[in-house]
């Protein structure tokens, strides 16, 4: 595996992809009330276990095995791809849009992302933990989590302070405006 650096440019282009789709998503939704609820558990779940990674990782500073990394080695994006589900679900696109959506979108995650992933950061988390983060390489599933907790966590527990410099208080709130929207429209733009 050889290290490759990160490339700003192409991160910001990924966000900004990443922004257009929902904007699309949110566009062209027929959300019902139905389709909502049925979406909410996917997000929900998915930003549990991404709030939950975020207060435990410190990016390239340390080998972080402890919280959900003791299960998955890339807990960020099992949450990012139940919140993409949930997402697509809520959304109710008409002419199977949303199926559209969720099938192109898995596609291009396992078929590109997460491939481009697994073949550029576990050469740069080598070099930067050799051994240690091998036996982990070996032991951990990449994403979808394994019953058996990895048998050597690190020491860090969850963290409100590490959660704040990773941002993720932003999806939360972002999610949770992206939710009440999608009810608001599902209710003909009224709550009460």
């Amino acid at each position: 595996m050889s290290e490759q650096p990160y490339d700003r440019f192409r991160g910001r282009l990924r966000l900004l992809a990443l922004y257009a789709l929902v904007a699309f998503l949110l566009y062209f939704a027929e959300p019902t009330v139905r389709s909502v609820a049925a979406g909410v558990g996917f997000v929900v779940l998915g930003e549990a276990v991404r709030f939950w990674a975020a207060g435990h990782l410190l990016k390239t500073q340390e080998l972080v095995t402890s919280g959900p990394y003791r299960f998955t080695r890339n807990p960020l994006y099992l949450g990012r791809l139940l919140i993409f589900t949930g997402l697509a679900i809520m959304v109710n696109l008409p002419y199977y849009g949303s199926w559209i959506a969720l099938v192109g979108g898995w596609a291009l995650f396992f078929g590109v992302y997460l491939r481009r992933k697994e073949r550029v950061e576990p050469a740069r988390l080598e070099a930067l933990h050799g051994e240690a983060f091998r036996r982990y390489f070996e032991a951990v599933p990449a994403l979808f989590p394994t019953l058996r907790p990895y048998a050597h966590p690190s020491a860090g527990r969850w963290s409100a302070a590490r959660m704040a410099r990773n941002r993720e208080h932003w999806m939360v709130i972002g999610l949770a405006l992206v939710t009440a929207y999608l009810l608001w429209r599902a209710t003909g733009g009224s709550l009460g």
